[in-house]
């Protein structure tokens, strides 16, 4: 039996674009299926998702954990507090600051696009990974994020922090003993809003990443855009975003990475290194001009990118 091969050239392309696009609101499955087939010959047949054992799903798993390991490094202050306040409620049976708090509304966010990606995630991927699906979807996806946006403008974004005291409100315990956050994603006084979220609202935001199981729809549009009908500012949903997606990305790779150790994975080890080292720069890269970017901007420009971009993609299907 012959095998799809995958060389250096459509390694650090697909890497760099995997990078990018999984984290801005565009679908990085989306493009990681349309983009070869549209280039075609050699890239078509080695980059098919929907091909049987094909190489393709292992080599896009692991530049998926590389831009996990990307969101670890850019977010480590910030892990570092969650993770030190997950054990530190676990000893004490008690959540009494917004570490700890943050640490449990995380966990509970990512409980059903767990579950539902390891019932759903093969039949979706082999049934609607292919160009027409991917560009349909790739339309609604602006078509959400536009709405969103649309919705948003009808509501009034209260940024002010409520008094620490109140009920359900919850200090850091950085901020509690003086300290500042470091690192380019430390923001305590983010956290200490997103810890202030209802066990409710952080669920109903983590479910919609189920969406992002279909190519052409963003995990981090789907979520930004769910957090921001939820009252998040957008600079807030953007990282509970990015904290979500990093235990989602990192468990799928846990589950799959094995693959490359398998047929699937002959003779691609040096491409799935190099294109996993360019996708972990890129996402690094888009992360410092994301979270400064959804300080001050919307949705909106990824929102009709992504309807044109899928437009020209069912024509493209339909033609070819």
């Amino acid at each position: 039996m012959v095998h799809a091969s995958l060389t250096y050239p459509e390694a650090i392309v697909i890497g760099l674009l995997q990078g990018v696009t999984e984290l801005f609101p565009v679908s990085s499955l989306g493009h990681s299926v349309l983009l070869p087939a549209v280039i075609g010959g050699q890239w078509a047949r080695d980059l098919s998702m929907s091909a049987d054992k094909s190489p393709y799903l292992a080599f896009v798993v692991a530049v998926h954990v590389a831009t996990a390991v990307a969101l670890v490094w850019f977010f480590r202050a910030d892990w570092v507090r969650i993770v030190r306040g997950l054990f530190t409620s676990i000893r004490s049976r008690s959540i009494t600051n917004a570490d700890e708090r943050l640490a449990w509304l995380l966990i509970v966010a990512t409980v059903p696009v767990g579950l539902a990606g390891l019932v759903l995630e093969h039949t979706v991927r082999t049934a609607l990974g292919k160009p027409l699906p991917a560009s349909i979807f790739l339309v609604l996806n602006g078509v959400l994020l536009a709405t969103v946006e649309r919705l948003r403008s009808r509501q009034q974004v209260v940024r002010t922090p409520v008094p620490a005291g109140q009920p359900g409100v919850y200090a850091s315990s950085t901020a509690a003993a003086g300290g500042v956050s470091a690192g380019h994603g430390g923001d305590v006084a983010s956290d200490e809003r997103l810890a202030g979220q209802s066990w409710k609202q952080a669920l109903l935001i983590g479910s919609a990443q189920i969406l992002a199981l279909l190519p052409g729809i963003s995990r981090s549009g789907s979520t930004i855009g769910a957090g921001l009908l939820k009252g998040l500012s957008h600079e807030d949903a953007a990282r509970f975003a990015f904290l979500l997606a990093t235990p989602v990305i990192a468990a799928a790779g846990v589950l799959k990475l094995p693959e490359l150790a398998g047929p699937e994975g002959q003779g691609i080890l040096g491409p799935v290194l190099v294109g996993s080292l360019v996708a972990g720069v890129a996402a690094y890269v888009s992360l410092r001009f994301l979270t400064k970017y959804f300080e001050t901007r919307t949705l909106n420009p990824f929102a009709i990118y992504c309807v044109i971009a899928g437009a020209a993609g069912v024509v493209w299907s339909l033609a070819s």
